[in-house]
């Protein structure tokens, strides 16, 4: 959420980068409600003010044995007036506060302006795209044939848009998460976290999913509990309405969760194979910074999901996202896209942002300075580590053989117990 007095002093600003973004701020309710809230917090403190010069007057006139009947006869009425203005004021900050919750945050300023993906900005490439000598066939034809992946039987017990893995299907999804968690935590210094699958209303808020995109998760009937679309939610409200010593920054945390998503509005899209799935699992990382070393580890969190990439040696890109293309609560993110033979393209494999202290002031997250005493907002970074059900697309048609066998990088051999090629699973 952005912070209201920067907002109120630099309402041309604001509202100049939320039009970058395609959003139409509306200066005129914005001005209103502030206005109101400012004029009522006015008139409150004056009278707080008034009653506390009026006890010191009814002290001292009681103390001399005077009457003062008349000024604590006059303080009722402002008592009362005083209460009206705390509903008032508690009504209108409410107001202010959830006025802006819809607000997107503002995109850095390095960000390439334009209105969708068509204005991203290629920052660099790893690898070159495989040239092949037969027919490319698609990750699901590939895993239908070997006996490893059956969409029509997760259909039929759960519907569209999920996968059920057998055997080395199976091993590869966990090898990989495996192989995923070992390098960021070993190597990467991340803190692995098993957090909870099914988070409260307030914790969605604090990472910005709520009230906004409420269409896009699955809700727990009756309840204010949703499942989790990716474990930014449960990582980053961990430290909720906490304040973290500045020494314990950067705090990078990592977490291997199922992620759910209802996919509303992606009628239509990638409806075969497993790239948009309801339910899919992902490594994600997490970062809380110092606002000064936010750019920097947001490069940093960026080269830690690549390092995978490399080493399954897998082809891909980075590009900048343009201010239309970046998501509500970030400022600044680089999507990784993998290269996905049967498409001959690009696809988004991670997504890696920088926030800024947009979620931070949302879910009431601080840090103490070593010098001074006065708390900062933190700055919250998220990416995936990757997206490994995407990941292990990415590997099933990059690797597959003119036999209709896949080869299993050297990297992740150890995970895969020596395997060496998927073949025909009985």
């Amino acid at each position: 959420m952005l912070d209201r007095t920067f907002v109120r002093d630099n309402l041309d600003d604001v509202q100049e980068r939320l039009a970058a973004r395609g959003f139409s701020f509306d200066r005129q309710r914005f001005e209103e409600l502030d206005g109101q809230e400012k004029q009522v917090r006015l008139e409150w403190e004056e009278l707080r003010a008034r009653r506390n010069r009026a006890s010191e007057e009814i002290a001292r006139l009681k103390k001399q044995g005077r009457d003062a009947s008349q000024p604590i006869q006059e303080m009722k009425q402002v008592g009362a007036r005083i209460k009206e203005l705390d509903g008032e004021l508690g009504s209108l900050t409410e107001e202010v506060a959830e006025f802006l919750s819809g607000v997107p945050n503002l995109p850095h300023p390095e960000v390439p302006v334009g209105p969708d993906e068509s204005a991203n900005r290629e920052e660099r490439r790893f690898g070159i795209p495989r040239q092949f000598e037969f027919p490319i066939k698609d990750h699901v034809e590939v895993g239908t044939a070997l006996g490893i992946l059956d969409l029509e039987r997760a259909s039929k017990i759960a519907g569209a848009r999920f996968a059920v893995y057998y055997g080395a299907g199976a091993r590869l999804e966990h090898a990989l998460t495996r192989f995923m968690l070992d390098i960021h935590t070993s190597e990467h210094g991340y803190k692995e976290v098993l957090p909870p699958f099914i988070n409260n209303r307030q914790a969605f808020f604090g990472t910005g999913q709520l009230p906004k995109f409420a269409q896009d998760l699955f809700k727990l009937e009756g309840e204010e509990f949703y499942l989790i679309p990716t474990a930014e939610v449960p990582l980053t409200n961990l430290y909720a309405g906490e304040i973290i010593d500045e020494k314990d920054l950067p705090l990078n945390l990592t977490a291997h969760t199922p992620c759910f998503r209802s996919e509303a509005g992606s009628y239509g899209k990638d409806t075969r194979g497993l790239i948009r799935q309801h339910q899919f699992n992902k490594v994600e990382l997490v970062k809380f910074s110092r606002p000064e070393d936010s750019c920097r580890q947001l490069e940093i969190l960026t080269a830690n999901a690549e390092e995978i990439l490399r080493r399954l040696e897998l082809p891909y890109r980075v590009v900048t996202l343009s201010t239309g293309d970046t998501g509500f609560s970030s400022a600044r993110t680089y999507d990784l896209e993998v290269w996905v033979p049967s498409q001959n393209t690009y696809r988004e494999i991670s997504s890696c942002s920088n926030f800024e202290d947009f979620q931070a002031r949302r879910a009431n997250i601080r840090y103490r300075p070593s010098q001074g005493k006065k708390t900062r907002l933190v700055h919250t970074l998220n990416g995936s580590g990757l997206a490994v059900g995407r990941t292990w697309v990415a590997l099933v048609e990059n690797c597959q053989q003119a036999d209709g066998t896949v080869v299993i990088p050297d990297a992740l051999r150890p995970y895969m117990d020596g395997l060496q090629r998927i073949t025909r699973q009985e």
